[in-house]
């Protein structure tokens, strides 16, 4: 018995996935990225630890930050290829605010976009054209926010100057390329103590945040698993970014390089540094096939060593113990899906393919049609499906759904991001998505890229907050008055 019992345990020491790991004990044996970041492995948990670096003296953490209310947001925008221009229209359609400049490397997309903003009955915005021209915009004294829609890799940059600047940011998706990115947007806005929202677009979908309203007044009963995903072919659109930088980064970087529009609903189901945190990520992926076809096709030429697999998928543990499951594939003929997913002890909630719900005990929805017939083996027919998302719609949709209809953007999503996030400046209340968002949804490019090139090994994901994730319990959107 007493050799059983030691083999057991040994044998529980080799696996790591159950041995508890003590934060200053346990031995590492340190490893390298082929980027050369620094990485560590526990000897005996096996878990890959990348570093966090300790929080500068005099800064202090921004969950929860607000600042003053304004009386108006004055924007400049930098950016103006696929996503910029349509920015500024939407800018030129919400009340108490003025878009004082907009910039771009080309003139030709500033006279679009001039008309676009002139079309709202808007007055004209000053113009910067050239490579360094955001600078420029970034150093005036009448701007509060600057709204940066440019390629990924100038995200950061920008960011971190406009904040040195005084100026609170929104970014594109994702916010940052890498870990030291993440690290320094974190620490410039604590630093600065602006805000620096990442303008993740599908958090807004009506139904996230219909099913979001539900799952946080206790339908689902307790969520045990969440999931997300970008599943979308690019075939028609790699030809449209400027200078190929989209293709060029996944034909560079292995991982999941675009994470976001998946992990930004499942993170607000599970109130990700709201009272819960990422604890590790184990990711694999397939092959790159059919990226090295589109180099071919539309570059000309061979791609010995595209870093991109077609299909890359991230599993996630929390710290209050839900997992998560994350998958990339912008390559292959599959329909668009961002494989939102909830599994609640009590319920169900599914968008892509089919958009439904099921529940264990049809009474919690008493007061919708023909709910003594449902059980938990289906979707609820799809009158029920209706009824409950009109029940339970978000307060922020009920409010402006058919002015974000009107004006567009993704079905509306777009407009009420921009929405929210002048609505919360002007009221002074803590953004929707924070800083730490930013770093966290952003973070699991390279997380991920780490576990692939260790054998699929789990890697602990750094906190963001270091330590504060404490601090709420639970996700809020927070309303005039709060």
């Amino acid at each position: 018995m007493k050799k059983l019992f030691t083999a057991l345990l040994a044998l529980s020491i080799g696996l790591g996935g159950f041995a508890q790991e003590k934060e200053h004990s346990c031995p590492t044996s340190d490893l390298k990225s082929p980027d050369g970041t620094q990485i560590h492995r526990c000897k005996h948990s096996g878990i890959i630890k990348t570093k966090v670096p300790q929080r500068p003296d005099g800064q202090t953490d921004l969950v929860g930050f607000r600042t003053a209310p304004m009386d108006s947001v004055r924007v400049g925008f930098i950016g103006l290829g696929m996503r910029g221009p349509d920015a500024v229209r939407r800018f030129g359609l919400i009340d108490r605010t003025s878009v004082k400049a907009i910039c771009d490397k080309y003139q030709d997309r500033v006279d679009k976009t001039q008309k676009k903003l002139l079309s709202t009955g808007r007055p004209a915005a000053d113009e910067y054209v050239g490579e360094e021209a955001w600078k420029q915009l970034c150093e005036r004294p009448d701007i509060d926010l600057v709204y940066i829609a440019t390629d990924w890799v100038n995200h950061v940059p920008m960011a971190l100057y406009a904040m040195e600047h005084g100026k609170h940011v929104a970014l594109e998706v994702p916010a940052a390329m890498n870990l030291e990115e993440c690290w320094q947007l974190v620490d410039t806005a604590e630093k600065t103590k602006r805000h620096c929202m990442m303008l993740e677009n599908c958090v807004y979908d009506f139904f996230e945040l219909t099913t979001l309203n539900m799952a946080q007044k206790g339908l689902f009963g307790d969520i045990l698993h969440v999931e997300g995903s970008y599943i979308h072919n690019l075939e028609d659109f790699w030809k449209h970014y400027e200078g190929n930088w989209r293709l060029d980064f996944n034909e560079k970087n292995r991982g999941d390089v675009y994470a976001t529009h998946g992990m930004g609903p499942a993170a607000q189901l599970i109130n990700l540094h709201r009272g819960n945190k990422m604890n590790y990520i184990v990711s694999m992926d397939s092959r790159p096939l059919t990226g090295p076809k589109h180099v071919k096709n539309i570059l000309g030429r061979d791609s010995s060593d595209f870093k991109n697999g077609d299909h890359t998928m991230s599993m996630i543990q929390t710290e209050n113990g839900q997992t998560m499951h994350i998958q990339h594939d912008v390559m292959n003929p599959r329909p668009y899906s961002r494989m939102y997913q909830l599994t609640g002890t009590d319920g169900f909630a599914n968008k892509y393919m089919k958009e439904g719900y099921s529940f264990r005990d049809a009474s919690i929805i008493e007061g919708v049609p023909d709910h003594e017939d449902l059980n938990a083996h289906t979707f609820v027919p799809d009158d029920v499906k209706e009824a409950l998302m009109e029940k339970y719609k978000h307060p922020i949709q009920a409010e402006i759904e058919e002015v974000a209809k009107k004006v567009g953007g993704h079905g509306g999503m777009d407009y009420i991001m921009d929405y929210r996030l002048v609505y919360c400046l002007l009221n002074g209340l803590p953004l929707d998505q924070d800083v730490y968002d930013a770093a966290e949804w952003s973070a699991i490019g390279e997380l991920s890229r780490i576990s692939i090139e260790n054998n699929s090994a789990p890697v602990e994901v750094p906190d963001f907050t270091r330590g504060a994730w404490k601090k709420l319990n639970g996700y809020h959107h927070y309303m005039k008055g709060e």
